[in-house]
């Protein structure tokens, strides 16, 4: 979780593009980000694979008026409603967006190319049929702040117990990145979202950094098998909460437009 999902990217400047706010150039450059090309297969009306420009002009002409992300994990379908088929696709990418007014999902496929040390990343988002419902086990911004405040609390008392916030320079040069990513002013949500969707994204990053180093940088200070599996005990709840925050804080302006907010 210390990199932004593409499903997140797409979501974000997908409404912000959706509703008018942002230009399709600018959009398309955004949810590219480094990636080389992205493109999306399986468009009703489209043979071949298009480009993201044609491809969200579609989706709004077939009545796609907004965009959700979904991050499932195995036991957890976080974000999706169905069919099976979609959500077994969406769990193996372990990403993906679900349209808000047409029934269509897109899962991303990565394939890297080039020559070693000129390797360049294509996407492919795949669009699949979906099934309208309300998506699973989505907080909302409220439900999510509170709880990624506990989780925040409880990430930091297992890497101080496990020793992993001192666990040499790899842990130290992830968190000197982390800070210098937050004080770069990035944009952190395309425009439109409210602003305490921007603090619970941000908040819900830092959560997931913190569960990263714990399960990335070595044993730290759980030296036994139980103490291993310890580890994870502890932090599978943290991680999750992180999980359905991100996806709250993504969705905030399909959820904002249902409830009458805007």
């Amino acid at each position: 979780m210390l990199s932004e999902p593409r499903a997140g990217r797409l979501t974000s400047w997908g409404n912000a593009l959706l509703a008018g706010l942002v230009s399709p150039d600018d959009a398309v450059i955004a949810i590219v980000g480094a990636d080389a090309v992205h493109r999306v297969a399986g468009l009703p009306g489209e043979a071949a694979p298009v480009g993201l420009t044609l491809a969200l002009g579609r989706l709004r002409s077939l009545g796609v008026t907004g965009l959700r992300i979904a991050l499932p994990a195995p036991g957890h379908p976080l974000g999706l409603s169905g069919p099976p088929e979609f959500n077994a696709r969406a769990l193996e990418a372990e990403e993906a967006v679900v349209c808000h007014g047409a029934a269509f999902g897109l899962v991303p496929e990565v394939f890297e190319a080039g020559p070693q040390g000129d390797v360049h990343v294509e996407v492919v988002w795949h669009c699949l049929p979906v099934r309208e419902a309300p998506p699973a086990d989505v907080p909302s911004l409220g439900e999510a702040e509170r709880e990624l405040a506990e989780a925040l609390r409880e990430a930091t008392e297992v890497l101080t117990r496990l020793d992993v916030a001192g666990s040499g320079p790899v842990a130290e040069a992830a968190l000197a990145a982390y800070r210098a990513r937050a004080e770069a002013g990035r944009e952190v949500l395309a425009p439109g979202y409210p602003q305490r969707a921007v603090r619970v994204l941000e908040l819900a990053q830092r959560v997931g950094m913190l569960v990263s180093l714990a399960y990335e940088n070595g044993p730290g200070g759980a030296v036994s098998a139980s103490e291993m599996a310890g580890r994870g005990a502890a932090l599978r709840p943290v991680e999750r909460t992180a999980r359905r925050a991100q996806v709250a804080a993504y969705n905030a302006v399909v959820e904002e437009r249902e409830r009458g907010v805007r």
